[in-house]
C-alpha cells in the first residue's frame, strides 16, 4: 500500500500577493484549490506552470476525447493509489 507524501503548503488564506494571484487563477468555482495544486504553493511559478500543463493535457487538441483522458487519469491514479 502506498504512503502519502507530506509536503509543506501555504493555504489560500495565508498566501502572499503573488501566490494569491495564482490561486485565484487555479481555484475551483467555489474558491477551493485542489490539494494536487497546493503542494506547489512554495513556488507560485511552478504552480502556474503545472496548471497550464494540466489544462493543455486535458483540454487541448488531442485525438482522445476529454472523457477518455479523464478515464485514463482515473485508472492511473487508482493504480498509483493516489487519492487526488
Amino acid at each position: 500500500r502506498g504512503l502519502m507524501a507530506w509536503i509543506r503548503e501555504i493555504l489560500p488564506e495565508n498566501a502572499d500577493d503573488d501566490l494569491a494571484e495564482v490561486y485565484g487563477r487555479v481555484a475551483e468555482p467555489d474558491g477551493t484549490v485542489d490539494n494536487i495544486l497546493r503542494v506547489h504553493s512554495l513556488h507560485p511559478k511552478l504552480l502556474a506552470d503545472h496548471f497550464e500543463l494540466y489544462i493543455t493535457a486535458m483540454k487541448g487538441s488531442s485525438p482522445l476525447s476529454r472523457a477518455q483522458r479523464e478515464m485514463i487519469a482515473v485508472v492511473v491514479s487508482t493504480l498509483n493509489e493516489c487519492h487526488y
